[in-house]
């Protein structure tokens, strides 16, 4: 019997997510290499890094060229490099550029969403101080302005709290294609995790309950408190929709807000999610897991929750493993970079068999975080 050739998947880009898809990989015999601008990079680790930048054709195409598939592990990444790798046909390349594309842009994102039956905040494109006042006078007070491209944990956005605000956003935001959102008054924020495989089989996490704090993700309660089958299908349509549209191969994540019960669309992001992290040891396959499987055209692992979880972020400091570990069912990702205040070091998740049992290990794990200096 011939020896089974060990499949390469080639990442766009070696952050902490791509650090992630290499560990899951190791099990299963699958070698990954990375392509990154920053040298020590947190995939580097796992894998070989090759020093470039996310649209540098002469350091991704021999990537490519030894690659049994390719990915990427970040919505930055230029949806025009990807639809090169798409016209060479092989290896092949998932997620689709479409995918790319429409999550690149706040306007055409939101756009697709309505199309699709998708109801979403209402926005206007702005393009001028004339646009501005004008949007505000059709959407009113509070809103958002946001660029349409770029942007992300809070950047690139100026809340308006009246229209007289507007000279001020305009001031730190204009110059660029923008886009104002009504302030959605939700009562909670949401997310959904969906993966597709090459033959259009689909599977969804629970929907997840996401904490921010200025911008930033902070923590996710999987699955969501209060989650009813009526919202967790609501969710799951929503994403099938999105996959079913943009063919899409791998996970996708969509950012919610739950309004009364109601679901609308705040944004996709697609690549593995910061609000997926919980999966790891939360869920009996991880979105990591499952993102490889897709891509590699493999059969798609259980979606099932292990008991319910929080997953907590380690902004600019980690606290020290053993105070971490002396936690039943707590358990510590350390990303390997460098310190530095709002940066995204690593996280803990808490996995327990019911809810109050995890509420008191959580407290435990909140006692011990050290505060971002």
């Amino acid at each position: 019997m011939d020896t089974p050739v060990s499949p390469t998947v080639a990442c766009i880009g070696g952050g902490q997510l791509g650090r992630m898809l290499g560990l899951a990989g190791l099990p299963l015999g699958i070698r990954m290499e990375f392509v990154d601008p920053v040298d020590g990079a947190p995939a580097g680790a796992i894998g070989p890094l090759h020093l470039g930048e996310l649209d540098e054709r002469g350091v991704i195409g021999p990537c490519v060229e030894r690659a049994t598939v390719v990915t990427y592990e970040w919505e930055g990444v230029p949806a025009e490099i990807v639809s090169w790798i798409e016209e060479m046909r092989t290896p092949p390349v998932f997620p689709p550029a479409a995918a790319l594309r429409a999550s690149q842009d706040r306007l055409h994102e939101k756009t697709l969403f309505r199309q699709l039956g998708v109801g979403t905040p209402d926005f206007l494109p702005v393009d001028s101080p004339a646009d501005l006042d004008d949007a505000i006078a059709k959407l009113g007070t509070p809103a958002v302005l946001k660029t349409r491209r770029g942007g992300y944990d809070g950047k690139g956005q100026f809340v308006l709290r009246v229209a007289a605000d507007a000279s001020t956003a305009w001031a730190a935001l204009g110059g660029v294609p923008l886009i104002l959102e009504a302030f959605v008054p939700f009562d909670r924020e949401l997310s959904i995790l969906a993966v597709r495989g090459r033959d259009g089989a689909t599977e969804c996490w629970p929907v997840i309950e996401n904490h921010h704090a200025e911008g930033m993700l902070r923590v996710s309660n999987a699955p969501a408190p209060g989650l009813t089958p009526e919202r967790q299908r609501a969710a799951e349509a929503i994403a099938n929709r999105m996959l079913d549209e943009l063919l899409y191969v791998g996970v996708l994540a969509i950012e919610l807000f739950d309004v009364g019960g109601r679901l609308l669309a705040n944004e996709m992001a697609p690549r593995v999610h910061n609000s997926g992290h919980w999966t790891i040891e939360g869920s009996v396959t991880s979105q990591f897991e499952n993102h490889l499987r897709a891509v590699l055209g493999w059969p798609l692992g259980s979606t099932e929750s292990r008991g319910v979880s929080t997953m907590l972020n380690c902004i600019g400091v980690l606290p020290a493993p053993a105070d971490v570990l002396t936690i039943p069912g707590a358990h510590l990702h350390d990303y390997g970079k460098s310190a530095r205040h709002a940066r995204k070091l690593g996280h803990v998740t808490v996995v327990a068999d019911d809810a109050a049992t995890l509420r008191e290990r959580v407290e435990r794990v909140l006692a011990i975080l050290p505060a971002d200096g």
